[in-house]
Protein backbone atom coordinates (compact mmCIF):
# COMPACT_ATOMS: atom_id res chain seq x y z
CA UNK A 1 0.00 0.00 0.00
CA UNK A 2 2.90 2.38 0.74
CA UNK A 3 4.33 1.76 -2.74
CA UNK A 4 0.92 2.40 -4.26
CA UNK A 5 0.54 5.70 -2.40
CA UNK A 6 4.05 6.83 -3.38
CA UNK A 7 3.36 6.08 -7.06
CA UNK A 8 0.02 7.89 -6.98
CA UNK A 9 1.62 10.91 -5.29
CA UNK A 10 4.35 11.02 -7.95
CA UNK A 11 1.81 10.87 -10.76
CA UNK A 12 -0.35 13.58 -9.16
CA UNK A 13 2.74 15.83 -8.94
CA UNK A 14 3.56 15.24 -12.60
CA UNK A 15 -0.03 15.88 -13.61
CA UNK A 16 -0.29 19.12 -11.62
CA UNK A 17 2.85 20.42 -13.32
CA UNK A 18 1.84 19.22 -16.77
CA UNK A 19 -1.68 20.67 -16.69
CA UNK A 20 -0.80 23.91 -14.88
CA UNK A 21 -0.99 25.72 -18.24
CA UNK A 22 -3.91 24.26 -20.14
CA UNK A 23 -3.70 24.83 -23.89
CA UNK A 24 -6.78 23.32 -25.44
CA UNK A 25 -6.32 22.61 -29.17
CA UNK A 26 -2.84 24.17 -29.05
CA UNK A 27 -0.60 21.15 -28.53
CA UNK A 28 1.78 19.86 -31.17
CA UNK A 29 3.04 16.44 -32.28
CA UNK A 30 -0.53 15.15 -32.41
CA UNK A 31 0.68 11.87 -33.89
CA UNK A 32 1.51 10.90 -30.29
CA UNK A 33 -2.23 10.92 -29.53
CA UNK A 34 -3.16 8.48 -32.29
CA UNK A 35 -3.83 4.91 -31.16
CA UNK A 36 -1.28 2.53 -32.69
CA UNK A 37 -2.25 -0.99 -31.61
CA UNK A 38 -5.19 -2.70 -33.39
CA UNK A 39 -6.38 -4.51 -30.27
CA UNK A 40 -6.37 -1.33 -28.20
CA UNK A 41 -8.15 0.59 -30.93
CA UNK A 42 -10.88 -2.07 -31.21
CA UNK A 43 -11.41 -1.74 -27.44
CA UNK A 44 -11.98 2.00 -27.67
CA UNK A 45 -8.44 2.63 -26.37
CA UNK A 46 -9.52 1.47 -22.89
CA UNK A 47 -6.03 0.12 -22.23
CA UNK A 48 -4.95 1.50 -18.85
CA UNK A 49 -5.05 -1.95 -17.23
CA UNK A 50 -4.06 -4.18 -20.15
CA UNK A 51 -1.10 -6.47 -19.46
CA UNK A 52 0.98 -9.19 -21.10
CA UNK A 53 1.39 -7.41 -24.43
CA UNK A 54 4.18 -5.29 -25.88
CA UNK A 55 1.48 -3.03 -27.36
CA UNK A 56 0.98 -1.60 -23.86
CA UNK A 57 4.09 0.52 -24.51
CA UNK A 58 1.91 2.91 -26.53
CA UNK A 59 -0.48 3.31 -23.57
CA UNK A 60 0.54 2.22 -20.05
CA UNK A 61 4.17 0.95 -19.93
CA UNK A 62 3.41 -0.91 -16.68
CA UNK A 63 1.43 -3.35 -18.84
CA UNK A 64 4.59 -5.13 -20.01
CA UNK A 65 5.70 -6.04 -16.46
CA UNK A 66 4.04 -9.48 -16.43
CA UNK A 67 5.05 -10.69 -19.87
CA UNK A 68 6.53 -14.17 -19.41
CA UNK A 69 7.79 -14.86 -22.90
CA UNK A 70 11.49 -14.15 -23.34
CA UNK A 71 10.91 -12.08 -26.46
CA UNK A 72 7.84 -10.50 -28.02
CA UNK A 73 7.54 -8.20 -31.01
CA UNK A 74 4.48 -6.53 -32.54
CA UNK A 75 4.16 -4.58 -35.79
CA UNK A 76 1.28 -2.20 -36.55
CA UNK A 77 0.27 -0.40 -39.72
CA UNK A 78 -2.66 1.77 -40.83
CA UNK A 79 -3.66 4.74 -42.98
CA UNK A 80 -4.90 7.54 -40.75
CA UNK A 81 -7.26 10.28 -41.94
CA UNK A 82 -6.15 12.39 -44.94
CA UNK A 83 -3.93 9.54 -46.14
CA UNK A 84 -1.41 9.90 -43.29
CA UNK A 85 0.50 6.62 -42.90
CA UNK A 86 1.37 5.27 -39.45
CA UNK A 87 3.80 2.43 -38.79
CA UNK A 88 4.67 1.27 -35.28
CA UNK A 89 6.80 -1.43 -33.69
CA UNK A 90 6.95 -2.61 -30.08
CA UNK A 91 9.19 -5.26 -28.56
CA UNK A 92 9.92 -6.65 -25.09
CA UNK A 93 12.73 -8.70 -23.60
CA UNK A 94 12.52 -10.65 -20.34
CA UNK A 95 15.95 -11.63 -18.98
CA UNK A 96 16.45 -14.11 -16.16
CA UNK A 97 12.84 -15.36 -16.17
CA UNK A 98 11.60 -11.96 -15.09
CA UNK A 99 13.63 -11.50 -11.93
CA UNK A 100 15.28 -8.40 -13.43
CA UNK A 101 12.05 -6.91 -14.76
CA UNK A 102 11.02 -6.43 -18.38
CA UNK A 103 12.71 -4.18 -20.95
CA UNK A 104 10.81 -2.66 -23.83
CA UNK A 105 11.37 -0.82 -27.10
CA UNK A 106 8.83 1.19 -29.10
CA UNK A 107 9.05 2.98 -32.45
CA UNK A 108 6.48 5.17 -34.22
CA UNK A 109 6.93 6.49 -37.74
CA UNK A 110 4.55 8.86 -39.53
CA UNK A 111 4.54 9.83 -43.21
CA UNK A 112 2.25 12.79 -44.00
CA UNK A 113 2.63 12.38 -47.76
CA UNK A 114 3.77 14.92 -50.36
CA UNK A 115 2.52 18.48 -49.99
CA UNK A 116 2.78 21.36 -52.42
CA UNK A 117 5.18 24.11 -51.41
CA UNK A 118 4.55 27.84 -51.96
CA UNK A 119 6.40 31.07 -51.32
CA UNK A 120 5.10 34.64 -50.93
CA UNK A 121 5.60 36.59 -54.15
CA UNK A 122 4.60 39.94 -55.60
CA UNK A 123 2.30 38.72 -58.34
CA UNK A 124 -1.44 38.52 -58.91
CA UNK A 125 -1.81 35.31 -56.87
CA UNK A 126 0.47 36.55 -54.11
CA UNK A 127 2.63 33.43 -54.24
CA UNK A 128 4.65 31.12 -56.45
CA UNK A 129 5.04 27.37 -56.20
CA UNK A 130 8.15 25.75 -54.77
CA UNK A 131 9.18 22.07 -54.84
CA UNK A 132 6.95 19.59 -52.99
CA UNK A 133 7.94 18.58 -49.48
CA UNK A 134 7.29 15.47 -47.35
CA UNK A 135 6.68 16.05 -43.60
CA UNK A 136 7.57 13.15 -41.30
CA UNK A 137 7.51 12.34 -37.59
CA UNK A 138 9.30 9.81 -35.40
CA UNK A 139 9.15 8.58 -31.81
CA UNK A 140 11.63 6.12 -30.31
CA UNK A 141 11.21 4.84 -26.76
CA UNK A 142 13.06 2.66 -24.25
CA UNK A 143 10.99 1.26 -21.38
CA UNK A 144 11.39 -0.72 -18.18
CA UNK A 145 8.74 -2.31 -15.96
CA UNK A 146 8.58 -4.76 -13.10
CA UNK A 147 6.35 -6.23 -10.41
CA UNK A 148 7.04 -4.70 -7.00
CA UNK A 149 4.68 -7.14 -5.29
CA UNK A 150 2.31 -9.86 -6.43
CA UNK A 151 -0.37 -7.15 -6.78
CA UNK A 152 1.44 -3.96 -7.75
CA UNK A 153 3.44 -3.25 -10.94
CA UNK A 154 5.08 -0.11 -12.30
CA UNK A 155 6.63 0.91 -15.60
CA UNK A 156 8.21 3.88 -17.30
CA UNK A 157 9.42 4.92 -20.74
CA UNK A 158 11.68 7.66 -22.06
CA UNK A 159 11.05 8.68 -25.67
CA UNK A 160 12.89 10.71 -28.24
CA UNK A 161 10.26 12.47 -30.37
CA UNK A 162 10.80 14.60 -33.43
CA UNK A 163 8.95 16.09 -36.36
CA UNK A 164 10.18 17.55 -39.65
CA UNK A 165 7.87 19.83 -41.61
CA UNK A 166 10.27 20.23 -44.51
CA UNK A 167 11.92 23.43 -45.68
CA UNK A 168 10.33 26.81 -46.36
CA UNK A 169 11.59 29.56 -48.63
CA UNK A 170 11.28 33.12 -47.31
CA UNK A 171 11.38 36.37 -49.28
CA UNK A 172 14.95 37.10 -50.26
CA UNK A 173 15.67 33.45 -51.06
CA UNK A 174 16.30 32.46 -47.44
CA UNK A 175 15.65 28.75 -46.83
CA UNK A 176 14.73 27.47 -43.35
CA UNK A 177 14.43 23.88 -42.20
CA UNK A 178 11.44 23.35 -39.90
CA UNK A 179 12.30 20.66 -37.37
CA UNK A 180 11.69 20.19 -33.66
CA UNK A 181 12.71 17.34 -31.37
CA UNK A 182 13.29 16.46 -27.73
CA UNK A 183 12.43 13.95 -25.02
CA UNK A 184 9.17 12.89 -23.40
CA UNK A 185 8.32 10.50 -20.58
CA UNK A 186 5.57 7.95 -19.87
CA UNK A 187 4.87 6.46 -16.45
CA UNK A 188 2.20 4.06 -15.23
CA UNK A 189 1.04 1.64 -12.55
CA UNK A 190 -1.37 -1.30 -12.33
CA UNK A 191 -2.81 -2.64 -9.09
CA UNK A 192 -4.40 -6.08 -8.73
CA UNK A 193 -7.01 -5.61 -6.03
CA UNK A 194 -7.25 -9.27 -5.05
CA UNK A 195 -11.02 -9.27 -5.67
CA UNK A 196 -11.35 -11.83 -8.45
CA UNK A 197 -9.71 -10.33 -11.59
CA UNK A 198 -10.42 -6.67 -10.79
CA UNK A 199 -7.52 -4.36 -11.69
CA UNK A 200 -6.95 -0.62 -11.40
CA UNK A 201 -4.50 1.21 -13.64
CA UNK A 202 -3.29 4.74 -14.20
CA UNK A 203 -0.69 6.40 -16.38
CA UNK A 204 0.73 9.69 -17.62
CA UNK A 205 1.90 9.88 -21.23
CA UNK A 206 3.90 12.50 -23.16
CA UNK A 207 5.20 14.45 -20.15
CA UNK A 208 7.83 16.93 -21.38
CA UNK A 209 9.11 20.47 -21.54
CA UNK A 210 7.89 22.92 -24.20
CA UNK A 211 8.96 22.43 -27.80
CA UNK A 212 9.57 25.24 -30.28
CA UNK A 213 10.01 25.69 -34.04
CA UNK A 214 10.67 29.42 -34.13
CA UNK A 215 9.33 31.79 -31.48
CA UNK A 216 6.04 30.34 -30.20
CA UNK A 217 6.44 27.36 -27.86
CA UNK A 218 3.99 24.48 -27.66
CA UNK A 219 3.34 21.48 -25.43
CA UNK A 220 3.06 17.82 -26.33
CA UNK A 221 -0.40 16.15 -26.04
CA UNK A 222 -0.04 15.18 -22.39
CA UNK A 223 -2.71 12.80 -21.13
CA UNK A 224 -3.58 11.26 -17.77
CA UNK A 225 -5.76 8.16 -17.57
CA UNK A 226 -7.25 6.02 -14.82
CA UNK A 227 -9.01 2.75 -15.58
CA UNK A 228 -10.48 -0.45 -14.21
CA UNK A 229 -11.08 -3.83 -15.80
CA UNK A 230 -12.45 -7.23 -14.90
CA UNK A 231 -13.31 -10.56 -16.47
CA UNK A 232 -17.10 -10.77 -16.19
CA UNK A 233 -16.89 -14.56 -16.47
CA UNK A 234 -15.71 -14.53 -12.85
CA UNK A 235 -19.40 -14.12 -12.00
CA UNK A 236 -21.05 -15.93 -14.92
CA UNK A 237 -18.88 -19.02 -15.43
CA UNK A 238 -16.22 -19.22 -12.70
CA UNK A 239 -13.45 -21.84 -12.59
CA UNK A 240 -13.14 -22.25 -16.37
CA UNK A 241 -10.62 -21.14 -18.97
CA UNK A 242 -12.49 -21.57 -22.26
CA UNK A 243 -14.45 -18.32 -22.11
CA UNK A 244 -13.38 -14.81 -21.15
CA UNK A 245 -15.41 -11.59 -21.21
CA UNK A 246 -13.14 -8.68 -20.40
CA UNK A 247 -14.82 -5.37 -19.50
CA UNK A 248 -12.67 -2.22 -19.47
CA UNK A 249 -13.37 1.37 -18.46
CA UNK A 250 -10.97 4.34 -18.65
CA UNK A 251 -11.41 8.00 -17.75
CA UNK A 252 -9.08 10.35 -19.64
CA UNK A 253 -7.92 13.88 -18.88
CA UNK A 254 -5.97 15.19 -21.89
CA UNK A 255 -4.29 18.56 -22.22
CA UNK A 256 -5.42 19.23 -25.78
CA UNK A 257 -9.19 18.86 -25.33
CA UNK A 258 -11.94 18.07 -22.82
CA UNK A 259 -12.22 14.95 -20.71
CA UNK A 260 -13.69 11.77 -22.16
CA UNK A 261 -14.21 8.09 -21.33
CA UNK A 262 -13.13 4.88 -23.06
CA UNK A 263 -15.18 1.69 -22.89
CA UNK A 264 -14.12 -1.70 -24.18
CA UNK A 265 -15.35 -5.30 -24.20
CA UNK A 266 -13.50 -8.38 -25.44
CA UNK A 267 -14.94 -11.87 -25.68
CA UNK A 268 -12.27 -14.55 -26.07
CA UNK A 269 -12.82 -18.27 -26.74
CA UNK A 270 -10.22 -20.90 -25.87
CA UNK A 271 -7.64 -18.13 -25.43
CA UNK A 272 -7.50 -18.08 -29.23
CA UNK A 273 -10.37 -16.24 -30.94
CA UNK A 274 -11.48 -12.76 -29.85
CA UNK A 275 -14.33 -10.40 -30.71
CA UNK A 276 -13.95 -6.79 -29.60
CA UNK A 277 -16.02 -3.64 -29.39
CA UNK A 278 -15.29 -0.23 -27.88
CA UNK A 279 -16.58 3.29 -27.47
CA UNK A 280 -14.90 6.70 -27.08
CA UNK A 281 -17.06 9.56 -25.79
CA UNK A 282 -16.93 13.29 -26.56
CA UNK A 283 -15.44 12.81 -30.04
CA UNK A 284 -16.90 14.67 -33.00
CA UNK A 285 -16.11 12.12 -35.74
CA UNK A 286 -15.46 8.81 -33.97
CA UNK A 287 -17.29 6.81 -31.33
CA UNK A 288 -17.91 3.08 -31.67
CA UNK A 289 -15.02 0.78 -32.65
CA UNK A 290 -14.91 -2.89 -33.66
CA UNK A 291 -12.29 -5.59 -34.05
CA UNK A 292 -11.32 -9.25 -34.12
CA UNK A 293 -8.23 -11.20 -33.19
CA UNK A 294 -6.66 -14.61 -33.25
CA UNK A 295 -3.72 -15.88 -31.22
CA UNK A 296 -2.12 -19.32 -31.46
CA UNK A 297 1.36 -20.83 -31.06
CA UNK A 298 2.90 -17.47 -30.19
CA UNK A 299 1.55 -15.71 -33.31
CA UNK A 300 -1.19 -13.10 -33.03
CA UNK A 301 -3.22 -11.22 -35.64
CA UNK A 302 -5.53 -8.30 -34.81
CA UNK A 303 -7.79 -6.09 -36.88
CA UNK A 304 -9.67 -2.94 -35.85
CA UNK A 305 -12.29 -0.95 -37.72
CA UNK A 306 -13.02 2.64 -36.68
CA UNK A 307 -15.78 4.62 -38.43
CA UNK A 308 -14.54 8.22 -38.69
CA UNK A 309 -17.44 10.36 -39.86
CA UNK A 310 -16.64 12.63 -42.79
CA UNK A 311 -13.15 11.12 -42.98
CA UNK A 312 -14.53 7.68 -43.91
CA UNK A 313 -13.06 4.85 -41.79
CA UNK A 314 -9.70 3.81 -40.36
CA UNK A 315 -8.59 0.18 -40.47
CA UNK A 316 -5.68 -1.01 -38.34
CA UNK A 317 -3.66 -4.23 -38.57
CA UNK A 318 -1.30 -5.71 -35.99
CA UNK A 319 0.88 -8.81 -36.12
CA UNK A 320 2.73 -10.16 -33.07
CA UNK A 321 5.19 -12.95 -32.42
CA UNK A 322 6.50 -14.28 -29.09
CA UNK A 323 8.60 -17.15 -27.83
Amino acid sequence: MKKLLVSISLMVLMISQGFSQEKLAQTGFQFLSVSQDARASALGEAYATMENTSGALFYNPAGISRIHKTFEISANYFNWIAGIQHTALSATYVPGQGQYGVFGLSVQSVDYGNLEGTMVWENEQGYVETPNFNPKALAFGIAYARSLTDKFVVGGQIKYVGQSLGSSVLPGGITKTNTADGFAFDFGTIYHTGFKSLKIGMFVRNFSQEFKYEEEGFQLPLIFKMGISMNAMDFIMPDQNEHSLLILFDAAHPRSHREYINLGMEYEFMQTFALRVGYISAQSEQGVTFGVGIHKLGIGLSYAYTPFGVFDSVQRFSVSFSY
